[in-house]
């Protein structure tokens, strides 16, 4: 089998399909949606997820500061909302309202959910190491839910509960397979 040379600074894009998720924040009266394709597992005892979050975001100024978050996962219907959380700063406006996402209540944290997921995971930060241009945030997971027939040990995948992948730029898949353009 031939291969061929990348270059570097694309090689992110080889494991970055991943499901996209929005993550919520909430801090001194101010929440924020923003959509994030860097996330992973990091433990499993305890429940530890990593969201991977630009200094300059506003979301990266309110999780540091409340040391919470919510990971939401969107299905495919949420193209649109995730493309603009994505592409939108919170500190020109309310990205919720102008993505017609609703603000949930959390079990645990402050942090809002997103009610239109059908899934969230709430977090509380553990660890906010700097890693090159961005921090990674380790958030403990403290409670999590999703819609009946979303998840029975293993995430259904079946629509409606298709993920969301981003692949770079304005290129998105599902966990389906079918190829999306977003913008």
């Amino acid at each position: 089998m031939s291969k061929m040379a990348l270059d570097v600074a694309r090689a992110t894009r080889l494991v970055n399909h991943g499901p996209t998720i929005l993550a919520s924040c909430h801090y001194g009266g101010a929440s924020n949606v923003v959509t994030l394709a860097w996330v992973t597992p990091a433990s499993v005892s305890p429940p530890v997820l990593a969201i991977a979050v630009a200094p300059e975001r506003y979301s990266h100024e309110l999780i540091r500061r409340s040391g919470e978050f919510v990971v939401n996962v969107p299905g495919v219907n949420l193209l649109r909302a995730v493309w603009y959380c994505g592409t939108h700063s919170g500190r020109d406006g309310d990205k919720f309202a102008a993505a017609a996402l609703t603000r949930g209540k959390a079990t645990s944290v402050s942090a809002p959910l997103v009610k239109e997921c059908f899934a969230h995971a709430e977090c509380r930060v553990i660890g906010a190491p700097t890693v090159g241009d961005h921090t990674l945030f380790l958030g403990e997971v403290v409670a999590a839910s999703a819609e009946l027939g979303a998840f029975d040990g293993w995430l259904s995948l079946e629509p409606p509960f298709e993920t969301l992948h981003h692949l770079g730029g304005t290129r998105f898949t599902t966990s389906g397979g079918a190829k999306l353009t977003a913008g």
